[in-house]
């Protein structure tokens, strides 16, 4: 696995491989990885001949009282995981070859950043945007995959392609899951062995809310009951939203006529936990 740290070197990179005919899969990622993250890169080993990933820990994703300084990093442990897949080239970049002094301009998908996280975590999307952006124009991929698990975060990327045109195809991969139900993410490693079996909950409360609409509930509102009820009586739990929302747009619905997103954050501890379910959909 080839190693790039400069973003010059890594767009002639790429531009040697798609001029050899090469199809570029591209997975981004702030490190720390678990299967999820291998399950994305396995996918895209299927969809095109090399295989591309980033480890890069985006600042401007992250407010000022948020985990930015202590989010975890393996940067070797993260490489040893990629060779297994394999990953081809990695594109580990410093924080000032990607926002060099001067940098100014930024990348915004604005109504389907509203509500959920969005409301939570001001500027947090504009962070992703804007650094997806120059992923793609330095990466130059023909195709890159995202998790469900980070649900906003997958369709303000949608948005962003179809908005301005970039010549790539996004694949979303559904949430990877313990064997106990847990979404799999970086910031479980944050969680005492007393908070993950507490984390379980929001699981739970998914699992709760499909029950209710598999028995007939049309209405968002019963979903989110469903759901905060079982958050509710789960000690050491702080919600912080229970939503039923448009699963494409993420807009409020007055009766689910479509696929549906239920979408939970809540804090276990000090850790902020999110997970999703999508209901309606076709298999």
């Amino acid at each position: 696995m080839e190693v790039i740290a400069s973003p010059t070197e890594m767009q002639r990179w790429s531009e040697r491989a798609r001029h050899r005919g090469d199809t570029i899969a591209f997975v981004p990622t702030m490190g720390f990885l678990h299967e999820g993250h291998l399950t994305l890169m396995r996918e895209g080993r299927k969809r095109a001949s090399v295989l591309a990933s980033s480890l890069f820990v985006n600042p401007t994703q992250f407010g000022p009282s948020e985990d930015f300084a202590r989010y975890p990093r393996n940067f070797e442990g993260d490489c040893a995981m990629m060779r297994t897949v394999p990953v081809d080239v990695l594109f580990a970049p410093e924080p000032d070859a990607m926002y060099p002094q001067g940098s100014q301009t930024f990348v915004e998908a604005i109504e389907v950043t509203k509500g959920l996280c969005g409301d939570h975590r001001p500027g947090h999307f504009r962070g992703v945007t804007t650094v997806v952006a120059k992923l793609f124009n330095i990466v130059k991929p023909h195709v890159a995959l995202f998790g469900e698990k980070d649900y906003q975060q997958l369709r303000a990327i949608e948005r962003m392609v179809k908005d301005l045109n970039f010549d790539l195809e996004i694949v979303p991969v559904a949430t990877v899951r313990e064997a106990d139900g847990l979404a799999m993410s970086s910031r479980n490693a944050y969680l005492k062995p007393e908070e993950r079996e507490k984390a379980l909950s929001l699981h739970r409360a998914l699992k709760a809310a499909g029950a209710c609409f598999r028995a007939g509930a049309r209405e968002p509102d019963q979903l989110v009951r469903a759901a905060r009820a079982v958050l509710e009586s789960a000690s050491g739990v702080r919600i912080e939203y229970v939503e039923a929302v448009d699963a494409a747009t993420l807009e409020p619905l007055p009766t689910i006529d479509r696929p549906v997103v239920v979408a939970i954050a809540a804090y276990v501890g000090t850790t902020r936990l999110i997970d999703n379910l999508v209901l309606g959909r076709s298999a």
